[in-house]
């Protein structure tokens, strides 16, 4: 077990504990436990079906457990009190197809109570390079421009919990690079669905291993390396963390 060392606040922003989620008779979380201190960044890996999108499901309050508990600093996941502090990215975001780039931006700020919301708006749209879009409709979109409005609704209110979901899908190596420094910019606790482990060490310090459902392992970043050889891929790794029964 890792001890994640506290950034400027002693609460857990995250706890998870002992969370079943059932689909019908198929087990997609088993009393799955974890905590995240605010102010860290955590990778959440496992393969496909592990569970990660439906963890992050529950912690928005999407989806409810069939059995333990989830809280967002101390609050259930569907308290407005949670709401206000999270960010969220899922997997293939679809913003709002029928309104224009700026219009999905000003309806979600609002929403949001984002203070100063046009000079918000204005710096998103040249940040993620949006500005020679923001009139067209989400629809007309190419599928990398879509991803870009959807970061930039995801961190419009500068959350202080950000939940992502493959955050860098569909995005060309500039745009990534640039969403990776405005993630760094938060003042935020980071949880990270992803694949691709250059994307977790780079986004995040911490990991945590799921498979079936189940929590495999959890440490830093550096533990987790040296698990292996030191001429051994990260990912070969993972894959051994991820076939354990």
């Amino acid at each position: 077990m890792y001890d994640l060392s506290l950034k400027g606040d002693t609460r857990d922003c995250i706890s998870v504990q002992d969370v079943t989620k059932l689909y019908g008779r198929t087990v997609a979380l088993n009393k799955l436990s974890f905590n995240i201190p605010c102010g860290e960044k955590v990778a959440l890996l496992g393969p496909n079906g592990a569970g990660k999108s439906t963890m992050l499901k529950l912690l928005v309050g999407l989806l409810i457990p069939d059995g333990g508990s989830v809280s967002i600093m101390g609050n259930d996941p569907s308290a407005v009190e949670a709401k206000k502090l999270i960010g969220y990215l899922p997997e293939d975001a679809s913003p709002y197809l029928t309104l224009s780039v700026r219009e999905n931006l000003e309806y979600i700020g609002s929403l949001r109570g984002v203070p100063e919301l046009e000079d918000r708006v204005e710096m998103l749209l040249d940040d993620l390079t949006l500005r020679d879009n923001e009139r067209a409709k989400v629809s007309k979109l190419s599928r990398g421009n879509r991803q870009k409005l959807s970061v930039a609704l995801s961190i419009i209110h500068r959350p202080k919990i950000v939940l992502l979901d493959e955050p860098l899908n569909y995005l060309d190596i500039p745009t990534q690079e640039k969403v990776i420094a405005m993630f760094r910019e938060l003042n935020a606790t980071f949880l990270v669905s992803t694949h691709i482990m250059a994307i977790a060490e780079r986004l995040t310090e911490n990991a945590i291993v799921i498979t079936r459902g189940r929590k495999v392992w959890d440490g830093t970043m550096t533990e987790l390396r040296e698990l292996g050889d030191p001429s051994e891929a990260i990912e070969s790794i993972v894959t051994r963390l991820m076939t354990v029964a």
